[in-house]
């Protein structure tokens, strides 16, 4: 492992500059980051259908005022009464209620920061395996969402001509199908 190179003010005191309902903004030396108010992180469901279409979610973004591309994803943690929730049972969550499918086996593939510059959040990339759909989707009575079935061969040129009409594609989807097609199912 290479020699620890924190910056000089790495260890300074934390300071709070703002505090809002989820997210502060803190800063410490000069560095300044976002933090999540809740300590769960995030998750990302890697889902692909019996027919092996890729799941993708598509909704409008305020902090970008644009519509996007994403995998189904979360807060972990995030819901009432469910605080210490892990990130297995997020996924399982967050893939019934934003697309309307229900797995019987999750597997943790990764965690790594979301934008380590940036933020304090970390976010884990779950399989989902053996997908049913039993229900609509579209998230809860706060998010709009639109789901889409991308056969897993064509997801790549999908996302590039979903980018060529004006939507935000999150960069976290080609790293989610890279795990999608270099991880095998272990139970």
């Amino acid at each position: 492992m290479p020699a620890h190179r924190a910056p000089a003010d790495a260890n300074n005191p934390v300071e709070t500059l703002y505090e809002g309902r989820w997210l502060s903004l803190r800063k410490r030396g000069r560095w300044e980051y976002a933090e999540r108010n809740h300590p769960g992180g995030a998750v990302i469901i890697l889902a692909v259908t019996p027919e092996d279409n890729v799941l993708f979610v598509e909704q409008y973004r305020v902090a970008i005022q644009q519509n996007t591309i994403e995998m189904p994803a979360g807060l972990v943690g995030d819901e009432h009464g469910h605080h210490d929730e892990s990130a297995l049972l997020a996924a399982q969550r967050e893939l019934e209620e934003e697309t309307g499918y229900r797995c019987t086996h999750l597997e943790f593939i990764h965690e790594g920061p979301s934008s380590s510059g940036m933020s304090t959040e970390m976010i884990a990339f779950v399989r989902a395996w053996d997908l049913e759909k039993v229900g609509p989707g579209g998230g809860n009575e706060h998010e709009n969402i639109v789901v889409h079935e991308v056969p897993r061969s064509q997801a790549g040129a999908w996302l590039f001509a979903r980018a060529a009409e004006g939507y935000s594609i999150d960069p976290k989807v080609f790293a989610g199908l890279w795990f999608i097609e270099h991880t095998d199912r272990k139970a």
